[in-house]
């Protein structure tokens, strides 16, 4: 099955030119390159969460292989979806899915679904593609969209079934969790919520976040993707995090009333 983008020319422009355009704009090629074993990037419109991303990126040698954690912002069949087959079509091309990789991932739990529907109109691990691409044309995914309405259990389960698929693959994969941070707050509320979440993060404490989250009522919408992707990270050996670049929607566009937070990890 081929996917087509669902937020092509809406969430970033819609033509290859226009759109490597965009990017350069926001990447940093001056940054130091580390390897990594996962990201946290944003997920919102280019000209608001572009620059995180694009720093982020721009912090990390890119691999040929990617699983690519994003929370459902509708809701869907299956609690864990992942696509096994295809491609996915951006501006920038095509990106094959790695289906060893994803095979590997599905059989180690009960709770992962191959599920195409939950994938097609969903934009959070969509716009992490052409940042990606940009920096590298021939590469690889495992999707991953998470329903809202799973456990801390199930989101441990779902990030130690992808560290044994990728232990088991036995090349070099990076993993990208797909998150926003704070949703329509002041600036300030985000700023201290949003630090919170994020100390949690740097701390690679993945039930810490699950639960700081919810008894701060933080509207982080990819936490429970994120949670999987620090567990998963652990079990592959991560000792650190680092964030990257933090800012809010409010140095785009000056309203500071209303934002969205976005924070860059990368996780080593």
């Amino acid at each position: 099955m081929r996917r087509k983008p669902a937020v092509s020319g809406y969430f970033y422009p819609g033509r290859e030119k226009d759109l490597r355009k965009m990017i350069e704009r926001m990447v940093e090629p001056e940054q130091k390159k580390e390897k990594a074993i996962c990201v946290v990037s944003p997920h919102a419109g280019y000209e608001y969460s572009g620059p995180v991303a694009g720093a982020v990126f721009s912090a990390v040698q890119i691999p040929d292989r990617f699983v690519i954690l994003g929370p459902s912002h509708r809701a869907i069949q299956s609690r864990i979806a992942i696509m096994k087959e295809g491609d996915w079509e951006t501006p920038l091309g095509l990106v094959k899915i790695e289906s060893r990789l994803a095979e590997l991932i599905l059989k180690q739990s009960p709770l992962i679904t191959e599920d195409e529907i939950a994938h097609l109109n969903e934009h959070s691990l969509e716009v992490q593609l052409p940042f990606i691409q940009y920096f590298k044309k021939d590469i690889s995914i495992v999707p991953v969209c998470i329903s809202y309405y799973v456990s801390f259990e199930e989101l441990e389960e779902l990030g130690k079934a992808i560290s044994s698929g990728i232990k088991e693959l036995k090349e070099e994969v990076m993993i990208v969790a797909s998150t926003d941070m704070s949703h329509y707050v002041e600036q300030e509320v985000a700023k201290k919520k949003d630090f919170l979440a994020i100390e949690k993060m740097l701390n690679l404490d993945a039930k810490g976040l699950y639960d700081i989250v919810q008894h701060e009522d933080i509207s982080m919408c990819g936490f429970q993707p994120t949670t999987s992707a620090i567990v998963a990270s652990k079990e592959l050996g991560a000792k650190k995090a680092t964030l990257v670049k933090y800012q809010t929607s409010g140095d785009t566009t000056g309203n500071f009333h209303e934002v969205v937070g976005y924070a860059g990890i990368k996780i080593n």
